[in-house]
């Protein structure tokens, strides 16, 4: 996985976090990935790379359901508390329980 697909998915999944509207938390854990993410930056720079307009497309781009499993990885690297992970599982099979009946 190269660096660009790393910032993709850790994008990705704070876009997730904020769909978890039931977790009363969820400001402290959205500030804790927003951190990381900073600190991958600049931990690991891409030359030629406009992060805000990357995470801008990706905004608009990922699907719910990626965004949600992309969250999965991201809150494993925090290490989110178990409570938003399984809420965060729950959410994902409601949307492929969804994606069924369709």
């Amino acid at each position: 996985m190269d660096l660009k697909d790393q910032f993709k998915y850790l994008v990705g999944g704070y876009y997730g976090i904020m769909y978890m509207d039931n977790y009363d938390l969820k400001v402290y854990i959205l500030k804790d990935i927003e951190n990381y993410i900073r600190d991958f930056i600049a931990i690991n720079p891409i030359e030629d790379f406009d992060y805000k307009k990357e995470a801008e497309k990706y905004e608009q781009e990922l699907s719910l359901m990626t965004k949600l499993q992309d969250s999965l990885l991201v809150l494993n690297k925090i290490d989110a508390p178990i409570e938003l992970v399984l809420l965060v599982k729950r959410k994902i099979k409601e949307l492929k329980e969804e994606e069924l009946r369709k």
